[in-house]
């Protein structure tokens, strides 16, 4: 279109129905509303209400937000392309191209294997960690066992992995009673 020249009937019928409003088509054309309704009729426009538009809108919105939502999910967290589709409530397809749509690429299975099991590894030496201070500052294998709810085993095997100096082990029922000579 030459500048300065008013768009066309079908120029206006193309950014309505990508989503423009008549108001915008004011606006950026500089024609009067009425004008600017009687070309999108002259050029066979079917014309929608405002609630129309919103959620015509919202739709495009909504999906670019779920698909970055998804790939967060998939990314950072090693998701899987089966939890996205239960996580956005649609089928595993649907979800792998919402996936691709945010700019995220597809893995293998075995990539989400080792993402899914460095984050184990992450959270079990942190937990390690965690019950390593802990019984440096007194507490009991016991004690450690019932506040993190594991058995003593799990925590005697993490404070292990954690490179924990044990304490020698106490005997905690009663006192042995000295022998009598003979």
């Amino acid at each position: 279109m030459p500048k300065g020249e008013p768009p066309s009937p079908q120029t206006l019928r193309k950014q309505y129905e990508a989503g423009a409003t008549v108001q915008e088509l004011v606006a950026t054309s500089g024609l009067p509303y009425g004008t600017v309704l009687n070309r999108l009729r002259a050029a066979g426009t079917v014309m929608r209400t405002s609630w129309q538009t919103r959620r015509m809108r919202e739709g495009v919105e909504a999906r670019a937000r779920l698909a970055a939502r998804l790939r967060t999910l998939y990314d950072q967290h090693g998701a899987t392309l089966d939890d996205l589709a239960a996580a956005a409530g649609k089928s595993k397809p649907a979800a792998r191209r919402l996936l691709i749509e945010a700019g995220g690429q597809v893995r293998t299975t075995r990539q989400t294997i080792q993402i899914r099991s460095a984050a184990s590894r992450a959270k079990q030496h942190k937990l390690a960690h965690w019950l390593r201070v802990r019984y440096e500052g007194g507490a009991t294998v016991p004690a450690l066992a019932k506040d993190s709810n594991f058995s003593t085993a799990t925590v005697y095997r993490l404070l292990r992995q954690a490179g924990t100096p044990m304490r020698p082990q106490h005997r905690h029922g009663p006192a042995r009673q000295p022998k009598e000579p003979s």
